[in-house]
């Protein structure tokens, strides 16, 4: 898919866990959200410091666990996070097996992160960590590796394979869910003429594309055309866009990934994705069809998926259906 996995800061913090189910724990519950329980890894982070302040974090290594555990170092009152809300954080991240702190806001207005609760867009683990929090929460979480970065791990936080991380989030504030935008099924524009040289598409009757490349050398700069021209919302930077997708070769015609055959459309957000994706987007309307071809250097270059047939001299061809968008 062309979305990078953390293209924004990551997470940083070490928490501490006193009771395995405080006081906001059991009143959220009953409110209707039911938080991630606390458990014996999350309760050896020990967390010292005034909320809003960076903290001071300590716990034994290497610290493990089987699932996310989450537990409540201070509670906060006000708006639940619930499912699509937007939590505002500051937060330190630790490798759990070495101790070691990977990432961190600043602890300033100005640094701090926001996540929506939402696991397609964030790590699974995060989004449950903050889940059913409120504004002025401490909370210490244990992430395990199926609920981060699973068996490939993240070299850039230096997170193996292996490795659980240990977070310590500061709730600044939630914001509830925005009402949810209509997405298309499919592109529903009108069909536009192609310009030369591009591959030829055909659509099959749920609207899934297929491509013929050219008998030529693929063209050594960025090229988008419209295929169908729609009439909707124009896609700005940074909106998060709904989008139905293939992503082809253009050296074999080989699809490398596609969200048709998944069965579901994909959403992420125009400034986390390859550059060549991005500019096909931006500036496109809701229920367009677009139609990308991205030289190596504005596609992956040389940070190629793992167990891809992408190389870092691949050129991509990307036919992509625009079914919603909102802004961040």
């Amino acid at each position: 898919m062309p979305k990078k996995i953390f293209s924004t800061v990551l997470i940083a913090g070490v928490v501490l866990t006193l009771a395995a189910c405080s006081p906001s724990e059991s009143e959220t519950a009953e409110a209707g959200c039911t938080p991630t329980a606390s458990g014996a890894s999350s309760d050896q982070v020990e967390v010292s410091g005034t909320v809003g302040e960076e903290p001071t974090v300590e716990f034994p290594t290497p610290l493990t666990s089987s699932t996310t555990e989450r537990t409540v170092v201070t509670d906060g009152e006000g708006e639940q996070a619930l499912e699509g809300s937007t939590v505002t954080v500051n937060y330190t991240a630790y490798n759990a097996t070495n101790g070691d702190e990977i990432d961190g806001t600043e602890y300033t207005e100005e640094t701090a992160a926001e996540f929506t609760i939402d696991e397609a867009r964030f790590l699974p683990g995060l989004v449950r960590a903050l889940e059913c929090s409120v504004p002025g929460d401490r909370i210490a979480a244990v992430i395990p590796p199926a609920d981060a970065f699973a068996e490939t791990g993240n070299d850039a936080f230096e997170i193996g394979a292996t490795d659980s991380m240990v977070f310590v989030l500061d709730v600044v504030s939630v914001e509830e869910a925005p009402e949810p935008v209509e997405v298309l099924p499919r592109a529903d524009g009108e069909d536009q003429s192609l310009p030369d040289g591009f591959p030829e598409v055909e659509l099959d009757e749920d609207g899934a594309p297929s491509i013929t490349v050219p008998d030529e050398d693929a063209p050594a700069e960025l090229e988008i055309a419209t295929l169908k021209q729609g009439d909707g919302t124009e896609v700005a930077d940074g909106d998060l866009v709904t989008v139905h997708y293939t992503g082809f070769l253009w050296e074999t015609g080989e699809v490398f990934d596609s969200s048709w055959e998944r069965g579901e459309p994909a959403a992420f957000p125009t400034n986390q994705v390859i550059e060549g994706f991005s500019a096909a987007l931006v500036g496109a309307q809701v229920g367009s069809q677009v139609i990308a071809v991205i030289p190596p250097e504005q596609g992956y270059g040389d940070n190629v998926p793992p167990d891809s047939p992408i190389t870092p001299e691949s050129t991509l061809i990307f036919v992509v259906d625009i079914l919603a968008t909102e802004a961040q």
